[in-house]
């Protein structure tokens, strides 16, 4: 054991590499697992109002379905979170084209992305910091990247993520945290009467293959507004075009922010009524994805339960999809000379 952190192995790729699991706890007894391979968030061990601890992090007890069938559950998301519209971008009056693994468009860095890389981990003070090297090319992004991850579990019952990056060539970076949660437990039942604030005037519509038309829309009079706590099921069945696309809610929302704005501040709150678990995400970045595990099945099985429909919801801090091809949306190009510098918080708790 090394200051908090504890490492045991999980499990060997087919490359033969081993992968570790690392082992996170504070001092109110909340417990949360990582692996190198992925960045990936395992567990994430948190009390009720009663003090009774469950898993809310929906994932795999062993290595071989995150390598093979994982819908990114709990894993790192690079070199760009959400989608790319076809694939292609233009940089500096060059166009590049990316993988594509998802219909016509390329998904969170293509496939194999961040979320399929083993990383370089090391222990530091009270944090596992994890570092990947993409080289130029990779799923046809320009330029070396260096990626850095930092977890840290503090006694505020916060998973804080931070993220840094350096290139040597121009290219588009959006990093993200792309676990599933469930508070009344992984496997219990589904997440429709979670109550969910957002704070977002806006959201980004999207087409019917998930890709923006460029505008932001308000939320208000549509499904989209959360800026008061309502359930996630009340009116994900509604007749709503952009609910048809997204086969429920899986969507970028813009969040509210003064000009310039670059400080923590609470994008979301979430609490699941029976247990009282509460989950707050504070981040730096402009939007968050509200996604709510609209293509979950059943046919994926972990930790002795079905991934059914909708049982586990996401909340991606991120820049708005398709930014590289949307110039009225922040930028998300990152040069030589420059760092890339993010953070997220999940701040566990329970209502009062």
């Amino acid at each position: 054991m090394q200051n908090g952190i504890t490492q045991v192995p999980f499990g060997t790729l087919p490359d033969g590499r081993q992968v570790a699991e690392y082992t996170l706890r504070n001092n109110n007894g909340m417990v949360v697992k990582i692996l190198d391979f992925g960045g990936i968030i395992t567990e994430i061990h948190v009390p009720d109002r009663d003090g009774v601890f469950a898993d809310v992090a929906l994932g795999f007890e062993t290595l071989d379905p995150y390598v093979k069938d994982s819908p990114y559950f709990g894993a790192l998301i690079g070199r760009y979170g959400n989608r790319i519209g076809k694939g292609r971008f233009t940089l500096d009056g060059k166009e590049y084209q990316l993988t594509v693994n998802n219909g016509n468009n390329h998904l969170h860095g293509g496939d194999p992305g961040y979320d399929k890389v083993l990383w370089t981990a090391a222990i530091e003070g009270d944090s596992l910091v994890l570092r990947y090297d993409s080289p130029d090319g990779e799923q046809g992004y320009p330029g070396n990247l260096v990626a850095t991850v930092t977890y840290r579990l503090t006694d505020d019952n916060e998973i804080v993520v931070h993220f840094s990056a350096v290139t040597d060539r121009p290219t588009p970076v959006n990093l993200t945290q792309h676990s599933y949660f469930n508070l009344a437990g992984a496997g219990q039942g589904d997440i429709l009467g979670h109550e969910i604030t957002i704070d977002a005037d806006k959201f980004v519509p999207i087409d019917a293959e998930s890709i923006p038309f460029g505008e932001l829309a308000p939320v208000t009079g549509t499904p989209f507004d959360f800026r008061k706590p309502r359930t996630i099921g009340e009116r994900i069945g509604q007749p709503d075009k952009q609910l048809r696309h997204g086969t429920g809610y899986d969507h970028c929302w813009v969040l509210n922010r003064k000009p310039g704005e670059r400080g923590l501040k609470r994008a979301v709150h979430v609490v699941e009524p029976a247990s009282g678990r509460v989950l707050e995400l504070f981040t730096q970045e402009p939007g968050v994805q509200f996604y709510s595990g609209n293509f979950l099945d059943g046919s994926l099985q972990g930790k002795g339960h079905p991934w059914i429909f909708r049982s586990g919801f996401c909340i991606e801090p991120e820049h708005y999809p398709d930014s590289p091809n949307q110039p009225a949306y922040p930028n998300t190009i990152l040069r030589p000379g420059e760092v890339y510098e993010t953070e997220s918080r999940f701040r566990f708790s329970v209502a009062q």
